[in-house]
C-alpha cells in the first residue's frame, strides 16, 4: 500500500478491527497488540517517522484507540460505572464527554484494593509506581503492565533523543552522556519511570547518578565526550554551587540540563551558564502518571511539546471542555499504552496553557505552556489570582520604581498567605539582605510594597475575570502586603520532602 493511496482511518480500522474494539472478556485484554506495534505499522505504510505524520492520520489512529480504550474498560465494574452515561466516543467531541479523574479517583481506583484494574494484579507481569503526593502531601499508586511501560520508554527515549537532545549532544565528539540525579532507588516517577525514559535514549550512554556531591559531579564529568543531565529544579540549581571545582574541559562538556518541577529560576539560569559556558538549559515536564508529558525543544521558546502517540494530553476549562489556542486550562492526560490498567482523563493538577501545534518539518505535536500549580492560587476574599502572574506583575511594577529585579537576585521565593491575618508576604531568598531590604525600603518607603501588590494584582486575573477586582476592590478587603527578603536556603521557605518550593504557602 502507497503512501499516497493509504487512507489513515481505513488503516485504523484494520489495525484495531472491531472485535477488538471492546474486547470479549478479562483474559482476551492481555492479548491485545500493543498500541507501539500499531503506530510501528502506520510508519511502514507512510513511510515516516510516527511523530512526524500529519495530524489527521495521528488523529485517525488516536481516536480508534481511544475507543479501544472505552471498550476495555467497560469489562470492570468500576469503570462501567463511571461511565455508564456516556456512549463511544466517535470524535474527540464525544471524547470530552468522559467524566475527568481527579487525585482521588486515581487512589480510589488504583490503591488498595485497586478496583480500576481491567486485569487482576494476581496475573502478574505489573509495576507499582508511587509519589510521595508533594503538592497534596498524600501518597499515591498507579500500576503499569510492564510490557506497555517499556513501550512508552522507547516511544518517549528515541522522541527526546531526535528532536530534544539530538542538536546539543553532536556525532564526532567522543561518547554522549545522559545523565540523572534523580534517585533510582525510591518508589517514584524520577527513579523508575523518567530513568526508563532515559535509558532509551539512542545513542548515548546513561548513568543513574542519584543525589550527587561535588565529588561525584567531578568523577562523571571527567569522562570524555558531551553530558546531558536531568534532575528536579532543585538539583539543576545546585549545580552551579558543584561545579566551581571543576576543570575547564569538564565545565564546557556539559551541554545540556533538563529540569523538572515546574520553573527554574532566572538566577539560576544565569549562574548555571556562568559556571558551564555551552549549557542549554531546557525543561522536561513529566509526574508519575506519565513519564514523559511534555518537552521544551529550544530555549528560546518556553512551549512544551507532547510527544506523539505518548499520552493524549488535553488543556480543558472547569467541565472538561478543551480550551482554544492561547487560553490557559487545567492539564488532563490519558496514557495511549494502557491495555490492563487504564486511568482516562486524568487531571495532574498543573495550570497550562494551550499553544498552536507543532506542524512540521520535524515532528507533528501538541504543545502547551507551564502557567503554574492548580494549586497556585491566591485567595483574598472572593476572588482568586494566578500566583505565577502576580509574582510577574510584582516584579515587573517593582523594577519601575527600584533598582531590584526579583528574577535577578532571587533563589526562591514563595507567597505566604495568612488567611485569618488577612496578610500576604513574598518571601525572596537572596544573598544579600540587608543591602537589599534597603534599596528597596529607600525607593519605596514603609508601605511601598504594599502599594506595588495592590496596583499588580489585577493583573493576575484570567483572562475571564479580568475587571472582577481593581485596586480599589483589593484595598477594601482589609489585606496587607509585604516583600520580605531572606537568606538564601532560610527555613522561613517551607519546602516539600524532596526539596521542592511550592510557589504558595497557605497558613490558615
Amino acid at each position: 500500500m502507497s503512501p499516497s493511496t493509504t487512507d489513515p482511518r481505513t488503516l485504523a480500522a484494520k489495525l484495531i478491527p472491531e472485535e477488538d474494539l471492546a474486547p470479549p472478556s478479562v483474559e482476551a485484554v492481555p492479548a491485545l497488540p500493543s498500541f507501539a506495534s500499531r503506530m510501528h505499522e502506520f510508519e511502514r505504510a507512510f513511510r515516516t517517522p510516527y511523530s512526524e505524520l500529519p495530524h489527521e492520520v495521528q488523529d485517525a489512529l488516536v481516536l480508534r484507540r481511544l475507543r479501544q480504550l472505552v471498550g476495555t474498560v467497560r469489562l470492570n465494574p468500576a469503570w462501567r460505572e463511571r461511565l455508564r452515561d456516556c456512549g463511544e466516543p466517535m470524535t474527540y467531541e464525544d471524547w470530552q464527554a468522559i467524566p475527568l479523574a481527579d487525585k482521588d479517583a486515581q487512589r480510589d481506583l488504583y490503591m488498595e484494593g485497586r478496583p480500576g484494574l481491567v486485569v487482576p494484579l494476581d496475573r502478574g507481569g505489573f509495576e507499582v509506581v508511587a509519589s510521595g503526593g508533594t503538592s497534596g502531601g498524600a501518597p499515591l499508586e498507579i500500576v503499569y503492565a510492564l510490557r506497555e511501560l517499556h513501550d512508552t520508554y522507547r516511544v518517549a527515549g528515541r522522541f527526546l533523543g531526535a528532536y530534544q537532545l539530538g542538536r546539543y549532544l553532536p556525532d564526532g565528539e567522543g561518547p554522549k552522556w545522559l545523565c540523572t540525579t534523580l534517585a533510582d532507588y525510591q518508589m517514584w516517577s524520577s527513579g523508575t519511570m523518567v530513568g526508563g525514559v532515559l535509558q532509551h535514549v539512542p545513542g548515548v550512554n546513561y548513568i543513574g547518578a542519584g543525589p550527587v556531591t561535588a565529588g561525584v559531579l567531578e568523577h562523571m564529568f571527567s569522562y570524555p565526550g558531551p553530558k546531558a543531565l536531568m534532575g528536579i529544579s532543585a538539583g539543576i540549581a545546585i549545580l552551579s554551587d558543584l561545579g566551581q571545582g571543576l576543570k575547564r574541559e569538564a565545565r564546557e562538556s556539559f551541554r545540556v540540563a533538563l529540569y523538572g518541577s515546574g520553573v527554574l529560576a532566572h538566577r539560576k539560569r544565569a549562574e548555571l551558564k556562568a559556571v558551564y559556558p555551552n549549557l542549554t538549559i531546557l525543561s522536561y515536564f513529566a509526574a508519575t502518571q506519565a513519564e514523559t508529558i511534555g518537552l521544551q525543544l529550544e530555549e528560546t521558546s518556553p512551549c512544551l511539546t507532547a510527544v506523539p502517540g505518548l499520552h493524549l494530553v488535553e488543556i480543558v476549562d472547569d467541565k472538561g471542555r478543551w480550551v482554544g489556542e492561547g487560553e490557559e486550562g487545567e492539564l488532563v492526560v490519558t496514557r495511549l499504552h494502557a491495555h490492563e490498567a487504564p486511568l482516562l482523563r486524568l487531571k495532574l493538577g498543573d495550570r497550562m496553557i494551550r499553544r498552536p501545534r507543532l506542524d512540521g518539518p520535524g515532528p507533528r505535536a501538541e504543545r502547551f505552556e507551564f502557567a503554574g500549580r492548580t494549586g497556585d492560587v491566591l485567595h483574598i476574599a472572593d476572588s482568586q489570582y494566578s500566583a505565577a502572574r502576580a509574582y510577574a506583575a510584582v516584579r515587573e511594577d517593582l523594577r519601575l520604581v527600584t533598582p531590584v529585579d526579583l528574577d535577578e537576585v532571587a533563589h526562591e521565593v514563595q507567597f505566604v498567605n495568612q488567611r485569618e491575618e488577612r496578610s500576604i508576604t513574598l518571601l525572596a531568598a537572596v544573598d544579600d539582605v540587608a543591602a537589599l531590604t534597603y534599596a528597596t525600603e529607600a525607593a519605596l518607603g514603609p508601605y511601598g510594597a504594599h502599594h506595588v501588590f495592590v496596583n499588580a494584582l489585577p493583573r493576575s486575573l484570567s483572562l475571564f475575570n479580568q475587571g472582577e477586582a481593581n485596586a480599589a476592590s483589593i484595598e477594601k478587603t482589609g489585606y496587607r502586603f509585604h516583600l520580605r527578603f531572606v537568606p538564601r536556603s532560610s527555613p522561613e521557605i517551607e519546602r516539600t520532602s524532596v526539596g521542592k518550593v511550592p510557589l504558595v504557602r497557605d497558613r490558615g
